[in-house]
């Protein structure tokens, strides 16, 4: 289903970027990786870009081909940084290239937006993110931060919030549908990826342990990747605006809990 497909995948240096890039690489797709750093295992073709800037978008899409398949999103920051950082790379940077690669994908094309299940409380905040997603273009994020007191502690969950709430909005938008373009979400549990230290450090290893608890073992980039690539391809070619929790199980322990069913 991936076979003589261009498919552009962010955050290639490790974790599930990689693994994507790899098992793209094994179904027969052209893969064109992205990241700050230089992956240890090159891609066909690679872009070093910086997606936290709007310069740093637009650089990266002046090197791409005039054609794609499919924008697999995976590229991310885990909320140590503080929440500009994390702002701009998770969501408006995945957004602002997202919006610039639409014109080159393909009727009939794929965005497939890696998210997580930390992004489960959309619902809660659902005024602050529909706030800070209506926001358009690249912002000046530091100033956004400001404004609206947004505090480092919250910069990962509250960027996969948005980015969830986007991606159901995004399907429906002109700039996708008009040509049939799918943007869906992907939502990992924990994952073991060079990352996850940050992520306990950033959310605390009580919340870490009692999510792998409740599944009964971390997921890992191999269970992640085939999800996003299902998405891109043909395959889910009538799934669109959808939300796949790649996560074990947790999202349904965490209803169960919560609904009280």
């Amino acid at each position: 289903m991936l076979f003589g497909k261009t498919i552009l995948v962010t955050g290639v240096a490790s974790g599930i970027g990689a693994r994507t890039a790899e098992l793209a690489g094994q179904m027969g797709a052209e893969v064109i990786g992205v990241d700050v750093r230089e992956p240890a295992s090159g891609s066909a073709a690679f872009i070093k870009g910086d997606l936290s800037t709007a310069s740093g978008v637009a650089e990266i899409v002046a090197q791409l081909p005039v054609r794609l398949d499919a924008l697999a999103n995976v590229a991310g920051l885990s909320g140590s940084t503080g929440v500009v950082s994390t702002l701009a790379v998770n969501f408006y940077g995945l957004r602002a290239l997202s919006e610039a690669v639409a014109p080159r994908l393909r009727e009939g094309g794929a965005i497939v937006n890696v998210a997580s299940i930390a992004g489960y409380g959309w619902r809660a905040n659902l005024e602050r993110a529909k706030s800070l997603t209506s926001i358009e273009g690249f912002p000046e994020v530091a100033m956004l931060v400001t404004e609206h007191g947004l505090k480092d502690e919250e910069a990962y969950p509250l960027s996969k919030e948005l980015l969830l709430l986007w991606t159901m909005r995004a399907a429906h938008q002109p700039l996708f549908k008009n040509r049939g373009i799918r943007v869906n979400a992907v939502s990992p549990g924990p994952v073991e990826t060079p990352i996850l230290k940050q992520f306990r450090a950033v959310l605390g290893d009580a919340r870490v342990d009692s999510d792998i608890t409740r599944v009964g073992r971390a997921g890992t980039s191999a269970d992640i990747a085939p999800a996003v690539l299902f998405l891109c391809s043909d395959g889910a070619r009538w799934i669109n605006g959808a939300n796949l929790a790649a996560d074990g199980g947790l999202e349904a322990s965490i209803n169960a809990e919560v609904l009280g069913f």
